[in-house]
This record gives structure tokens, sequence and C-alpha cells, in this order.
């Protein structure tokens, strides 16, 4: 993404040009395909040869990922915290190789055995023989479809198995299911599956910890050693929720649910290791200070925004310099919003973490050329940085409105919602996100910019993340909204130039309509009525499905892999 201009410190102090984040069938009308369907073009032809695959053509898909080295000025960091840096990615690299053995299994075996080197840079990125941003397609013949559950449950584990075990915990974040020796199912929890290797990454933060001189990171990261050994995590999340100043960051331990999609429940192992900008950030903390005026304007009946979010909420921005396991399969997280704890959420609310640096490179990368290609030229003006920035912003602020606790009893939303959870809850954030920013632009707390910014981004955003395909759970919410906002006239088409633009009035009233539909769906637990929304809607029309072609035909990134790590730090 050439020729755009550069991102004002000064505009982000006062409000950015700001828009939620477009970040990841059994009804299918014959006019659609799915994304593994429209995408697939050239798999890889292999022979195995001596139990080896011989890549004897090359599958079309190696080179959708643009190269982007992460780096930070670490001058103003002292030797200590150097250090620290270094003991917190030999850390990071542990997760990283327990994210390889839940979501494939024996890594050297799958490398070992590609001979061609796109092949196996291509299985380094997806952590596995599968294509993420391609509905998790084998790309390497005669591998097996790839599981829902990964490796965090037995391959002949059925969903009525499970539903019918009666078992305390059996949908806890971190454990494995496992049979036994008489073939019933057991839970086998993660500080004793991996207790080795959990144990040296315990050492590494410990370590880490000796060398702050910031005494709540040192806090987090003693609690978050102890976490790694315990499964207790809680205790480490409400002390990360506490820490304000300190400049290294890291993000550590198993994290998201996006790899179980058989339930939604197992949480991934994930890595950040992050430089914060201590003035960036505080001039943006002052969005984080809206959240209960705005849960309490939401689009939706009182009863489903009767929870206020917690005001330690608060927005920082980073330079990401390492990502491991889950954060660096296929996409690439440019932001971040976190704990997932409903009950730090309420008690603390939650911390937003923008990666600048990555964000940077996927608005470059990415965005503009599919702008050029697919946005109408008298409103490419409003293909922004300062929106860009800001959608991904309020993305995450948006993760805190809504509702966490169903109304009706079925416990939390994530846990009635099953695999479905995380789909929707990433639509949420967007519309919401796009909804906090257009009240903002009303209250006259943005200043810089207008609201048609980050209208136009946030609809060019929607192509970058279709992209992601339908395995990403942020994939399938573009899917859903792209369709859902069709419907309502939310944006035109001209058939004639195969540009799209605006419909200012449309768009907006598409937002809030949506966003009611989202939060009565959250608030109910309906789950058959979220099945329902992402089989119908999370689908990609024959019109869409030219539109990512001729993205594909242009050779633009669908996204980013890193360059990364000490040698590239100095260190």
């Amino acid at each position: 993404m050439k020729n755009i201009k550069k991102i004002s410190v000064l505009a982000l102090s006062i409000g950015l040009a700001l828009s939620a984040c477009s970040n990841d069938n059994d009804k299918k009308e014959t006019t659609t395909k799915t994304i593994a369907n429209q995408q697939a073009t050239e798999m890889t032809v292999t022979k195995i040869v001596d139990n080896k695959p011989e890549v004897k053509e090359k599958y079309s898909r190696f080179d959708i990922y643009a190269p982007f080295t992460l780096t930070s000025d670490l001058s103003h960091l002292s030797a200590n915290q150097k250090q620290m840096i270094g003991l917190l990615i030999d850390a990071g690299k542990i997760m990283d190789e327990l994210f390889w053995k839940v979501a494939y299994g024996d890594k050297d075996k799958l490398l070992n055995s590609i001979d061609d080197l796109k092949a196996r840079r291509f299985a380094e990125i997806n952590y596995g023989p599968w294509d993420r941003l391609d509905a998790n397609k084998p790309f390497i013949e005669g591998v097996s479809a790839k599981s829902p559950g990964a490796s965090y449950y037995p391959a002949d584990m059925s969903k009525e198995e499970f539903n019918s075990w009666q078992q305390d915990g059996k949908d806890g974040l971190y454990s494995i299911v496992k049979r036994n020796e008489k073939g019933e199912l057991h839970l086998h929890p993660y500080s004793i599956e991996f207790k080795e290797e959990l144990t040296q990454a315990s050492d590494l933060l410990k370590q880490a910890a000796q060398l702050a001189d910031n005494q709540e990171f040192k806090k987090y990261l003693e609690l978050r050693a102890e976490a790694l050994i315990t499964d207790n995590y809680q205790p480490s999340d409400m002390a990360w929720m506490d820490m304000k100043t300190n400049p290294i960051e890291v993000v550590i331990g198993p994290i998201e649910t996006y790899e179980d999609q058989l339930f939604g429940y197992r949480a991934a192992f994930s890595t950040y290791v992050l430089i914060k900008d201590l003035d960036w950030s505080k001039k943006l903390a002052k969005f984080a200070a809206f959240l209960p005026e705005l849960q309490k304007g939401l689009p939706v009946a009182e009863k489903y925004k009767q929870e206020m979010p917690g005001t330690d909420s608060d927005l920082n921005a980073y330079d990401v310099v390492f990502y491991a396991g889950d954060s660096n399969a296929g996409s690439k997280t440019i932001a971040i919003n976190l704990p997932n704890d409903e009950e730090v959420q309420l008690a603390k609310g939650t911390r937003r973490l923008q990666l600048k640096n990555a964000m940077k490179a996927k608005f470059d990368k990415i965005l503009v050329p599919i702008a050029e290609q697919l946005i109408v030229p008298e409103q490419r003006k409003h293909i922004t940085f300062d929106a860009f920035f800001g959608n991904t912003m309020f993305h995450e602020v948006a993760h805190g409105l809504g509702i966490k606790n169903t109304i009706d009893g079925k416990g939390t939303v994530r846990a009635a919602l099953k695999e479905t959870a995380s789909a929707l809850e990433e639509g949420k954030a967007d519309i919401l996100g796009l909804y906090m920013i257009s009240e903002l632009f009303k209250k006259g707390e943005i200043a810089t910019g207008e609201v048609m910014d980050n209208y136009v981004t946030f609809l060019a955003g929607i192509f970058r993340s279709v992209r992601f395909g339908a395995t990403s759970a942020h994939g399938k919410a573009n899917m859903v909204r792209f369709n859902y906002f069709k419907d309502k006239g939310a944006f035109n088409y001209n058939e004639k130039t195969g540009h799209y633009s605006v419909n200012f009035d449309k768009m907006t009233e598409a937002m809030n309509s949506l966003s009611n539909l989202i939060l009565t769906l959250q608030g109910n637990g309906d789950y058959a009525g979220v099945k329902d929304l992402l089989d119908n809607k999370g689908v990609i029309s024959e019109q869409l499905a030219a539109d990512l072609k001729l993205l594909e035909e242009k050779q633009i990134p669908v996204d980013v892999t890193f360059k990364q790590g000490k040698a590239i730090l100095g260190l």
C-alpha cells in the first residue's frame, strides 16, 4: 500500500478518524461458494517417494504472505531490559513448540518430509499441512482433512460422546481430552500433559521477573510463571490488568480458543513480546473512559445491556517484536483485547493493545491495494491509516461492550454458543466498534477526519478479512456482515466498473440493526439462531468470489509473515 499520508500523533491524541476493525453451510444458494472452493487454484501435486512428499508443481498460494521485519527502537531500554526481552522470546519459542503439538503433532517429522522449500515454509507459516486461509485445505497430497478439534480431543470422539460424558470441567480451557486404558474419556490438564515444556517456560519467566524494575510487571511475570505449572491463570490475569507504565510487555500462555473448532473450549498456546510506546499510549487512554456511557446507549433492549464494563480498561500502543504459536499461525493479529476471563472483565475491564508496526504493514501491503481495485475512485480519499488504526482499536474496545452472561441462566455467552461464539463475538466487536465511532463523532470527541473515512475503510477492511477464510472467526464474521450490509443496501456495486461505494445513511441503519441482532443472540444464548445466521450469511456470493479472485490475480498479499527474533533485534 503506497502513497498514503503519515499518521499524526497529535491527530491521534485528539481523536483519530475511527471505526470498527474488520479484522477472522448447510443452506447455500446455488450461486454461492465457500472460501475453500472460490480460492481453490492449482493445488500442490505431490507423490510420496520413500515416505516423503515430493512437490511436482508449485501450489499457487505459497506466495500469499508478504514478508515484514519486526523491529523496534530499543535504545531507551536498559541492559537488564534487553536481557529480559531475550528471555521472553525464549519462553515464547516454547509456546510455539506446544502450539505445533496441539495443532498438528510432530513438527520436525512433517517439515523434514517436505523437500520443496516454498512448501516447507508454507507449512511453517500454517503450523501444519493445511492452508489456514483456505478453509484448512491440505496442500500436501495424501494428508487427510484437519480435525476440527485439532489434537485437543481423541480423533475417534464424536460430539455426541462428548456431550453425553458426565464430567465436571470438561469444557475447561486448560486441559486435553484423552482416552484411558479402558477407552473412556478423561481430562489431562496442560500442566501435566506438557509439564516439561511448561516448567522450562515458567523458569524463564521467573528469570525475567528478576530483571524487572517495574514492580507490577515483576508481579505479573511471577504469577504467570506459576500459572503455567498450575493451570490457574486468573491471578496473573488480574495482575496483568494492574500494569500501566512498564515499557516491555509479554502476553504468553494458553489464551484464545480459535484452534478448537469442535467446541471452542480449549485455549491455544501463544506469545507476543511487545515494546510499549508510552507517549502514544497516554494519548489513547481517554477513549476507554467512554465505555459505560456507550454501553447504556447500545441499540438493543435494556435487558441486554445491564452489565457494565470495568473501569480499569485502557488502550495502549506497541511495536510487536515477536509472535509465537497461535498468534503467529496463518493470519496475524494486529490488536489484542484481553483477558478473556469474564470475571476479570466484569471486575476490572480489559486491556487493548494496538500493534502499530504490524498494523502499518497490513495497511500498506494489503488494504490500500485492495481499495485501489475495489473502491470507487471518488471514495478512495477516505482510505486512511488514521481510520484503519481507529477501526482496529475500537474493534478491541467494543469487545468490552454488550453482554458476557446470558439473560436466562444458560451461563456465559461463550459457553452457551460453543464453537459459534468466536465468530459472533468478532462480528459484535466489528459492528459495535463502528457504532462507538459514530457516537463519538456526534459527541465531538473525535476532532479529526470524518466518519465517512471509517465507513469506507471499514468496507475495504471487509474484503481484507474475508480472505482469511471460513475457518477464521474474523473471516466468518466478515462474510456475515458483508452479506447483511449488502441486503440492507449499505453499499452499492457498479457492475460496469467492478467498484463498490458506501451508502452512508443505509450503512448507519444496517450498523444499528446488526448490532441489535448480534447482542440479542448473545444475550439469549441462542446457539441455533447463531448457527442459522452463520450458515445463511457466512457464505461467499458469486460476485464476491469474483472480487476475491481479482485480488488474487493482482497478486495482492492475503496477509503478512514475519522475520523476527533476537538476531533481528541485535540481542
